[in-house]
């Protein structure tokens, strides 16, 4: 049974006394947040600019935001460099970097959209369900959806050196081109992570060029003892990526089964996958 704290207490003279409550610092007390002066200064001056539609002169703004020219200045020629504002025709106008945070609003929207379908996957097929794409030469595992009842596999090894012996690595490779999969397992050397893994970059390649395009790649315990993977490719346009499933060892016989709902799913929701 859970026990409420009692205050701390000090034994005096054969008596309990409550210890003197905490004091603030010397000099601290009722401070507030720290405030940089000058980021206040330099997000005004953001703001006032999305007053005028056709931008604004160094003067215009420093009147709308209540600051100094020469403040003004020094400020607008900040953010100038920092390619959050533009000068055009001696108008100050929204730079790239302004357009990337709006853009990031909208990443965060996608990640929240993905995740919630996801969940749909993952209560769909009764197993964890898994995210992932090709980007820059190697395996970004992107998002993991399970739950206490339907746990993720423990990612033991580093699951970007091991693409030959998991579902999603395998997935990834077979839509690569030859010399992009060649290249991969040359950084990469194929490794003994179970008994059941290929260990031979000849074997695994040939294995690669066996998979069919739109057909779930199944893996049985060559990444971890006791999990069984598949893994669905999802292919528009240049991205590479998949979506991927794990079962314990005792639920293999579902693997197949599961596999193809999982296919039918993603077709059914393609191209939201896409990031």
């Amino acid at each position: 049974m859970d026990q409420i704290a009692e205050p701390s207490r000090t034994v005096r003279a054969g008596r309990v006394a409550r210890s003197p409550a905490p004091t603030s610092p010397p000099g601290k007390k009722g401070r507030g947040p720290t405030l940089i002066g000058s980021v206040q200064r330099a997000l005004r001056l953001l703001e006032a600019v999305g007053g005028f539609r056709q931008g604004a002169t160094a003067k215009q703004l420093a009147r709308a935001a209540g600051l100094p020219l020469g403040t003004a200045y020094h400020l607008l020629r900040t953010l100038t460099h920092e390619g959050y504002l533009r000068r055009v025709d001696g108008r100050f106008v929204y730079g790239e970097s302004v357009d990337g945070i709006g853009r990031a609003e909208g990443r965060q929207t996608d990640r929240y959209d993905l995740r919630a379908r996801m969940q749909r996957l993952r209560d769909d097929v009764g197993a964890a369900v898994y995210f992932a794409l090709y980007r820059d030469g190697e395996i970004h595992v992107v998002d993991i959806v399970d739950d206490p009842g339907r746990p993720a596999v423990e990612p033991w090894a580093d699951l970007r050196a091991t693409a030959h012996a998991h579902a999603i690595g395998q997935c990834l490779l077979g839509q690569l081109p030859e010399e992009e999969r060649r290249d991969h397992l040359a950084r990469h050397p194929p490794t003994g992570l179970t008994p059941s893994t290929l260990t031979s970059g000849a074997a695994v390649l040939r294995r690669l060029a066996s998979l069919r395009p739109t057909m779930p790649v199944l893996e049985r315990q060559e990444y971890a003892l006791g999990t069984v993977c598949a893994a669905v490719p999802i292919t528009i346009g240049p991205v590479v990526a998949t979506i991927a499933l794990s079962l314990p060892v005792e639920q293999a016989d579902r693997l197949t089964v599961a596999a193809g709902q999982l296919r039918r799913s993603v077709g059914a929701m393609s191209p939201s996958f896409v990031l």
